[in-house]
């Protein structure tokens, strides 16, 4: 009777799914990103593709974003900050939507990066594939990618959403770690912002 109950215990614990991650339930830090391509994007003003691939920096910073959500539109000038400042360091920001709002689909981004002067590449998944490979629940939310392309944080971008009162910046480090070959002190933080918008 004991063997019995033994194998039951054991056959039950193994079939209970763990979580991905501590704020994450599909991906977790160390994992292969997953892929996206052709999505319809934005740089500079201009019409283009984005696809994983083709991109070829060090590291990429992916952020899922929302042009109606104002998190977002408090961070916008600190993210612009930030893709000026690691341009030149082998870093590559990309926003992506996939929001089934059409303030956030193509026309919206184009209009909205037009008026922010917005410096990163900016693309659109109507597929919702992308937020939900990664797990993306809020806007914005980030993702550091390494030059593997496997996840080394994930998070929101500093410990708050008005600047004055930033004490810590988590993303900064975390890309600063990943550059100099380093693990990341914080690789998992609360996402904070606006929920996305799935379908059902």
């Amino acid at each position: 009777m004991r063997k019995v109950l033994l194998s039951f215990v054991v056959l039950s614990l193994t079939a209970i799914p763990a979580l991905a991650g501590k704020y994450n339930k599909a991906i977790s830090v160390g994992d292969q990103a997953p892929t996206f391509s052709g999505l319809p994007a934005v740089s500079n003003g201009d019409d283009t593709s984005l696809s994983l691939s083709d991109l070829k920096e060090d590291v990429i910073v992916l952020v899922f974003l929302a042009n109606h959500c104002p998190v977002v539109q408090a961070y916008e000038d600190r993210l612009i900050d930030f893709t000026r400042d690691y341009k030149d360091k082998g870093v590559r920001v990309v926003g992506i939507s996939v929001n089934d709002i059409e303030m956030d689909k193509i026309p919206g981004i184009k209009k909205y990066t037009k008026d922010h002067k917005s410096n990163y590449i900016y693309g659109y998944d109507e597929s919702q594939a992308t937020g939900r490979a990664y797990g993306a629940t809020n806007t914005p939310q980030f993702f550091v990618l390494d030059k593997e392309r496997k996840i080394r944080y994930t998070g929101t971008l500093d410990d708050s959403q008005r600047e004055d009162k930033v004490t810590k910046t988590y993303l900064r480090a975390a890309v600063d770690a990943v550059l100099k070959g380093e693990k990341p002190e914080v690789e998992e933080t609360r996402p904070q912002g606006c929920g996305v918008k799935y379908k059902n």
